[in-house]
């Protein structure tokens, strides 16, 4: 444990260093939230919306999103990276396994999605007033397995991924039908049914629905939490399969 927790320190200490790594994965979400609040018909009420209003809608949309840019883009560069230099087939002839270093990567993508929930959630609210979750255990679990659906994927970007450089191509090209799926450019409300239907069976738009039902109150739908489970498993499993230390 003693190991794992002064990796993941020293994790967290690299990751920092590079300020375009932690300004895009923390900053983005929340800068986005205030853009679009903004626009003045996105604080108006909206009654095709059912009464809400466009920017309710994207306070969960960014939420996931900001999780995808970590999950999906940062975690696979840098641990297909260690694999490249060298850095995870030198730990294995030391007492601390790579499986440490992975576990110590793990926490730190955990604990950055959760900050960039936190502070979305503060900026929509005292920006924008928008709804604090009505439903919090709804909530968490929504997050915490957007989390890990998220982060099995990238996961497996970083088994498949020859290096560093093409797992960050990969995670940037996948990065953009994930936010579009997450209704970043068209909330998923506004979709059509076909894309609506492709939306839920991604970990990204069952993640945003059932962070929508949590907010209003309700517990997400077994067909959202089964997808996020689904994907999880999956991924993770092949992740797991063909991962190479070397």
């Amino acid at each position: 444990m003693s190991a794992l927790l002064q990796l993941t320190n020293t994790e967290t200490k690299l990751f920092f260093r590079d300020p375009m790594t932690w300004t895009f994965a923390l900053a983005v979400p929340p800068l986005l939230l205030v853009v679009f609040g903004a626009i003045p018909s996105f604080r108006e009420p909206n009654a095709e919306l059912g009464g809400l209003r466009v920017i309710d809608l994207y306070a969960p949309i960014l939420v996931a999103v900001g999780i995808s840019i970590l999950a999906v883009y940062s975690l696979p560069q840098q641990f297909a990276g260690y694999r490249e230099k060298g850095i995870l087939r030198r730990m294995r002839t030391t007492p601390v396994s790579p499986g440490s270093l992975l576990g110590a990567m793990l926490i730190l993508f955990a604990v950055l999605s959760l900050t960039t929930v936190m502070i979305v959630l503060a900026v929509g609210r005292l920006a924008f007033a928008v709804e604090l979750p009505g439903n919090v255990l709804a909530y968490v679990t929504a997050v915490g397995l957007t989390a890990v659906a998220l982060l099995s994927t990238g996961l497996l970007i970083a088994a498949l991924a020859p290096s560093g450089s093409s797992a960050s191509a990969i995670g940037l090209v996948l990065f953009f039908p994930l936010a579009f799926f997450a209704g970043l450019w068209i909330p998923r409300e506004s979709m059509s049914d076909v894309l609506r239907a492709i939306s839920d069976y991604t970990p990204i738009g069952a993640g945003v629905q059932s962070l929508q039902d949590a907010t209003a109150g309700n517990w997400p739908s077994l067909l959202h939490l089964a997808v996020l489970l689904g994907w999880s498993i999956i991924a993770g499993g092949t992740a797991a399969r063909f991962f190479r230390w070397e």
